[in-house]
C-alpha cells in the first residue's frame, strides 16, 4: 500500500513538474493580436505611451519595472532611459519617470536591460569615451540600488564594443557556454557584409569580464539587419528585429530556437501579422515565463509606442 501510495505521489509530483517545465521552456501556442501597453492586462498610466519615441522596452523578471528609451520632455536630453513601477502584476504600470544621472546624459542613452539579480544593468549610448576615431553608440554596464540609482557607469571596453554602433546589450546563460552577452552591432562580420548594417553577436564572460564577440553567423544575414536580441531565460529561444525579405514591412519581429539535438539555431521564424505590420516592429523583450513579449511600433503615427503580444 505505501508503495502504491508513494508511486502516486510520485507520479503526481513529477506531472506538475513536467506542466511547469512546459510552461516555462516550451509547449507554447502561437502568438496572439498585439496591443498597446495600456490596453494590457491591468493597463498603464496614460503617460506610458506618449506622441514622443517610446521604446526599448525591458521588464524585470517580477514583472514590477518596467525600463524603457524616451525622448519625451523632462529629460537629460534626447534619448533617455525612464522606468515605470508598480506594486504587484495585479496593478497598473505607473507613469514613467527619468531614471537621472549617470545613466542618462545629455547624449542618447537607450536600450535599458535588467539582469537576473534585479540589479545589474546594461544599456547603450554615444557619450564621449566611444571605441574609434568617430562618435558611435556602445555598451555600458551599472548595478541600481533600490531607487534606480547607480553611483558610476562602466565601459564594456573596445573587445565587446568597435568602431561601429553596438545597440540592446543583453546578459544570459546557455548551457553548455555559460554566461554571455548577447547584443547587435554595424561592423562588417565578414568582407561580404554590408557596411553598416547590423547583426548579431555574443561575447563570452570569463573572470568577470566579457569578451571578443562572435557574429551569429547562421542567423544574420549579409545585406539585411538583424538587431537587438532578446533571450529566454533557458537560453534556447532568440527574439531579434530584421528588415529581411519576407515580412510585413519595415523592421519585423522574428525568432529563433536551439535545436535540441545539435545544439544549433534552427530556422528563423517570423512572429506573423497579429504582431508585426507594415510599420516598423523593433526591440523585442521576452518576459521572465516566456509568455509575452514586449516591442517598439511605429503603426500608429511616426513614433514608436510600446506593444505587447502573448502566446
Amino acid at each position: 500500500m505505501r508503495n502504491r501510495l508513494t508511486i502516486a505521489v510520485t507520479t503526481a509530483i513529477m506531472t506538475v513538474i513536467g506542466a511547469l517545465s512546459a510552461v516555462a521552456f516550451g509547449g507554447f501556442g502561437s502568438w496572439g493580436d498585439a496591443v498597446d501597453i495600456e490596453s494590457f492586462g491591468a493597463g498603464a498610466h496614460q503617460n506610458f505611451n506618449t506622441p514622443s519615441l517610446d521604446g526599448c522596452p525591458f521588464i524585470s523578471p517580477d514583472g514590477k519595472m518596467f525600463f524603457i528609451a524616451s525622448n519625451r520632455p523632462g529629460g537629460e536630453g534626447l534619448l533617455d532611459i525612464w522606468v515605470s513601477t508598480r506594486a504587484s502584476t495585479a496593478e497598473p504600470w505607473g507613469e514613467p519617470v527619468n531614471v537621472g544621472p549617470p545613466i542618462n546624459t545629455e547624449h542618447n542613452d537607450f536600450c535599458p536591460t535588467i539582469g537576473r539579480d534585479g540589479k545589474s544593468f546594461f544599456f547603450a549610448s554615444n557619450r564621449p569615451g566611444f571605441c574609434g576615431a568617430t562618435p558611435n553608440a556602445d555598451l555600458y554596464t551599472t548595478r541600481l540600488d533600490a531607487g534606480f540609482q547607480a553611483s558610476s557607469v562602466t565601459h564594456l571596453g573596445c573587445e565587446v564594443n568597435s568602431a561601429w554602433d553596438e545597440h540592446s546589450p543583453f546578459p544570459a546563460e546557455i548551457p553548455g557556454e555559460g554566461k554571455v552577452l548577447f547584443y547587435s552591432s554595424a561592423r562588417p562580420f565578414d568582407g561580404n557584409d554590408v557596411l553598416g548594417d547590423h547583426d548579431l553577436y555574443m561575447s563570452p564572460r570569463h573572470g568577470g569580464v566579457y569578451g571578443v564577440g562572435t557574429a551569429l553567423e547562421e542567423i544574420n544575414t549579409r545585406d539585411y539587419f538583424e538587431g537587438q536580441p532578446n533571450v529566454r531565460r533557458d537560453g534556447q529561444e532568440l527574439f531579434f528585429y530584421s528588415n529581411r525579405p519576407g515580412g510585413s514591412g519595415g523592421n519585423d519581429i522574428y525568432s529563433v530556437a536551439k535545436n535540441s539535438t545539435t545544439g544549433q539555431w534552427g530556422p528563423v521564424q517570423n512572429l506573423g501579422a497579429d504582431v508585426n505590420s507594415s510599420a516598423s516592429e523593433t526591440r523585442p523583450s521576452i518576459s521572465w515565463d516566456g509568455t509575452t513579449l514586449y516591442f517598439g511600433s511605429t503603426r500608429v503615427g511616426a513614433q514608436s509606442d510600446v506593444y505587447v503580444t502573448t502566446r
